[in-house]
């Protein structure tokens, strides 16, 4: 193989990976409805802190019934500039998040806010906010 081949064999590659990793990533308007805002109640399950978007699970009681909340948060590097960590918020802790619901599935959201049971409101880093919408 000459060294043009070479050269193009890894230019197509280094191509091919960037638009993928583009096409795998969603705007907020991709995914959510920001027509239909909502706030729920309930405690934390568990904090998933991974990328490209950081996850809150919790569950609520909704009309006497449980229920588990899938919230997308912004990336962890991003809720770090703002404060969290992967031990911000503790299995069994009290949270109130208002978002977006899922243009598609019932109950997975976009969180654009968590409020703790002391009152201290974080901000989850939604894409609504960042204007990708």
């Amino acid at each position: 193989m000459n060294r043009q081949t070479w050269l193009g064999i890894v230019a197509l590659a280094a191509v091919s990976a960037g638009t993928a990793r583009v096409a795998a990533h969603h705007s907020f308007a991709a995914e959510f409805d920001a027509n239909r805002p909502l706030t729920v109640t309930g405690t934390v399950v568990r904090l998933e802190w991974t990328n490209p978007h950081a996850r809150l699970v919790i569950e609520s009681v909704e009309n006497g019934k449980p229920f588990i909340w899938d919230f997308e948060l912004g990336p962890p590097n991003g809720l770090m500039r703002n404060g969290w960590n992967r031990n911000s918020l503790k299995q069994g802790q009290k949270v109130t998040v208002s978002g977006f619901h899922s243009k598609t599935q019932p109950h997975i959201a976009n969180a654009r806010t968590v409020k703790l049971a002391d009152g201290r409101q974080v901000f989850a880093g939604s894409s609504f906010d960042t204007g990708s919408n």
